[in-house]
């Protein structure tokens, strides 16, 4: 190929969007659906709302999406690192990281509908819940395991800088958290009651968010470097 013509096709390379807006739009549809599914972190956010109103939910969501930006920015620059230098250790995340979502596949899937306990102890005040949230986030070591497996599936090496597409895929995470879990303190009251009245709507939840997992871990397990 002649050097001009290869010079422009690596400057056309260059200039594509990373990811492209399909993947992107999928990825925020999938960060929704996981948000969604009742865990801890969304169930506290609505125990604190329905204890101290919305301020009290907005300060814990707030919390756990700082945290969230510390994994983010961990993954990312740990990943480009790896994905560069080896072929076998990028095979071999794959691998673990495909099964540890068929695993979460699984508890999801078999979990049972949880009760929401609204004590006085859990009453803290906006600060603590603040930092609350930040503590339960970086201190979890499934958050970063998650990361592992889950943004890297939606990062494609030829469309851009690596480290740059997963800080993207992260940020879009954490603005989709804020949406759900924010929209879990406004309507507390409301939601409350619903899910500790509809152990079936927790279920239906569980297993929606199984599918998502399998089918995240056959995408991750048949992705390419």
């Amino acid at each position: 190929m002649p050097l001009g013509l290869r010079s422009k096709n690596l400057a056309i390379s260059s200039n594509q969007p990373m990811p492209a807006i399909e993947t992107l739009l999928t990825f925020f549809i999938a960060s929704l659906l996981l948000a969604l599914a009742p865990g801890p972190d969304n169930l506290f956010v609505l125990t604190q709302s329905a204890l101290r109103g919305r301020s009290a939910g907005l300060a814990v969501t707030l919390g756990l999406c700082t945290g969230l930006l510390v994994h983010t920015t961990a993954v990312a620059l740990g990943l480009a690192a790896l994905f560069a230098a080896s072929a076998l250790a990028f095979t071999l995340l794959k691998l673990c990281g495909a099964g540890y979502l068929l695993w979460l596949a699984w508890q999801a899937w078999r979990a049972s509908s949880t009760s929401i306990r609204t004590t006085a102890e859990d009453r803290l005040n906006g600060w603590q819940l603040y930092r609350r949230g930040i503590l339960m986030n970086i201190t979890n070591p499934k958050v970063s395991v998650f990361f592992l497996a889950f943004l890297p599936q939606f990062a494609d090496p030829s469309r851009g800088p690596l480290t740059q597409q997963l800080l993207l895929l992260g940020a879009i995470f954490i603005v989709a958290t804020i949406l759900v879990f924010g929209g879990i303190a406004l309507l507390a009251g409301l939601l409350g009651a619903w899910l500790t009245r509809s152990p079936g709507l927790q279920r239906i939840m569980n297993r929606l968010t199984a599918t998502v997992f399998v089918g995240l871990a056959f995408k991750l397990a048949l992705s390419e470097r």
